[in-house]
C-alpha cells in the first residue's frame, strides 16, 4: 500500500529487563477512582459509575524524560497512577475474565493542565486540551503480568517530597471492574493502556522540578520539567 505521507512512528513503552518495547495503540484514563481524590475535587465518590477520558497514544513518554514545561498553562499537576497494558482485547468482557487481558503493569503520571481543566469544567466543555496534550502520559517500564499483579503503595514525590501516598487497594473500582466496564463502551485491543485513577494529593510541578511516581514492585515513572 502506498501512503501520501510516511506512516507515523508507533509509540511504545519500555519493558523492564528487556530490550523489547510494547507498542501502544490507545490510552484510556479513569477519573475519580479513589474516594479521597474524588472528594478533594468536589465530588461524591459513591454517586457515579466509572467514567473515562483519553489521551493520544503519542502523548506517551518514557520514564526519565526531561520535558519542556507545557504551553498554555500556569498550573501543571501530577497524578500518580497504576497503568495496565492490554495484550488481548475484547468487548463485553466479564469481570471475572478481565485480568486475563493484561500483558503488564507500570507506574504512570497523568500530567494535567489543571487551570485548563477548571475552565473546561466551568464551561461544561471537554477536557481534551487539559489532559491529552503533548507528553502528558509518563509511563515507567512495564512489568509483565505473569510476575503477579502489583499490590501495596502508590506514591508521588516532587523533588523528593511526598505529595501522594495511598494503597492500590483503596481504588473504588478494581482493575478487573475497570476493564469490564470499559469493554462495554469500546472494543478493547492489544496495545491499549489504561490509567486506573489517582489518589488524593494531586498538586503542581514547577519548572526545574523532578516528579517521580513509585508503585511497590514496579519501576518508577520519573519526569523533569525544564
Amino acid at each position: 500500500m502506498d501512503f501520501v505521507l510516511p506512516p507515523a512512528v508507533v509509540p511504545s513503552v519500555a519493558v523492564a529487563g528487556s530490550n523489547a518495547r510494547f507498542a501502544v495503540r490507545r490510552i484510556f484514563c479513569v477519573g475519580r477512582n479513589y474516594a479521597e481524590h474524588a472528594r478533594e475535587m468536589g465530588h461524591d465518590p459513591s454517586a457515579e459509575p466509572p467514567f473515562f477520558f483519553t489521551k493520544p497514544g503519542d502523548a506517551m513518554v518514557d520514564s526519565g524524560a526531561a520535558l519542556p514545561y507545557p504551553s498554555a498553562t500556569a498550573d501543571l499537576h501530577h497524578e500518580a497512577e497504576l497503568v495496565v497494558a492490554l495484550g488481548k482485547g475484547g468487548s463485553f468482557v466479564p469481570e471475572d475474565q478481565a485480568l486475563a487481558l493484561i500483558w503488564g503493569y507500570a507506574a504512570g503520571n497523568d500530567l494535567t493542565r489543571r487551570d485548563l481543566q477548571a475552565e473546561a469544567k466551568a464551561a461544561r466543555r471537554p477536557w481534551d486540551m487539559a489532559k491529552g496534550f503533548d507528553n502528558s502520559a509518563v509511563v515507567g517500564a512495564l512489568r509483565p503480568a505473569d510476575q503477579g499483579a502489583p499490590k501495596g503503595r502508590v506514591r508521588c514525590m516532587v523533588d523528593g517530597r511526598v505529595t501522594q501516598d495511598a494503597d492500590l487497594a483503596e481504588m473504588i473500582w478494581p482493575v478487573s471492574g475497570i476493564i469490564a466496564h470499559l469493554s462495554r463502551l469500546v472494543t478493547l485491543k492489544a496495545g491499549d493502556l489504561i490509567f486506573t485513577g489517582t489518589p488524593a494529593g494531586v498538586g503542581p510541578i514547577a519548572r526545574g522540578q523532578t516528579c517521580e511516581v513509585q508503585i511497590d514492585g514496579l519501576p518508577p515513572a520519573r519526569v523533569t520539567l525544564l
